[in-house]
């Protein structure tokens, strides 16, 4: 079985935040100037792209990057398609199968256009982080660049999983994936003190016993 690549490729075109950093890419040296090699230099925000939101993007005490689990974000995860509802509450959630799920990778009704900043987007609602929390789920992925309303400033579904030690990840492409079961592999950097991190998110169907 081929690995998938759910990740948003970054380039000059990639959408953003507004207000926030655009990812941008250049030759700090070139192989003529250096005899030997070209050397690179990228310039972006942590949240532009696919991406995990550590816990202090939202809590000034909460765990960077480098302290989250890395095992949560490698193994089972479960697609599922809840494009049909306008939130991820638990309505939404308990429609879907998530007996034995700990990663959940939510299909919305957004289309995948990496170079388009949507208007609006389904978001994780408290009661459906609670859901959730009690399946079991560790991680939760959209395809979208929030878990939140893009006005929100209470950010109810990042405190939410939070309280309930759900990871997140974040502007998934996930419209051509079927639903299914999958292995997905999405690491974040070992940054140190960052309040997230770009990922290289991949997944491969299950192969049938």
């Amino acid at each position: 079985m081929k690995w998938i690549d759910i990740s948003q490729p970054l380039d000059e075109t990639l959408a953003h935040w507004p207000g926030d950093t655009p990812f941008s890419y250049k030759l700090t040296y070139t192989k003529e100037q250096t005899g030997s090699v070209n050397i690179g230099q990228m310039t972006m925000s942590l949240h532009s792209g696919t991406h995990v939101d550590a816990p202090f993007h939202f809590h000034n005490d909460g765990e960077k990057i480098i302290d989250l689990e890395l095992d949560v974000f490698i193994g089972k995860a479960r697609v599922v398609d809840l494009s049909s509802f306008e939130k991820i509450d638990e309505v939404a959630l308990s429609q879907v199968d998530l007996d034995g799920v700990t990663r959940l990778l939510v299909k919305t009704s957004v289309p995948n256009r990496p170079n388009h900043f949507p208007n609006s987007i389904p978001y994780v609602t408290a009661d459906g982080a609670a859901y959730l929390s009690s399946k079991g789920v560790r991680l939760i992925g959209v395809d979208v660049p929030s878990v939140d309303a893009l006005d929100s400033k209470e950010l109810e579904g990042h405190h939410a999983l939070h309280r309930h030690q759900i990871y997140i990840l974040e502007n998934l492409m996930l419209d051509r994936v079927a639903e299914g079961e999958y292995e997905l592999i999405a690491l974040p950097l070992a940054l140190k003190d960052a309040d997230g991190s770009p990922v290289r998110a991949v997944i491969r169907p299950m192969k049938e016993a």
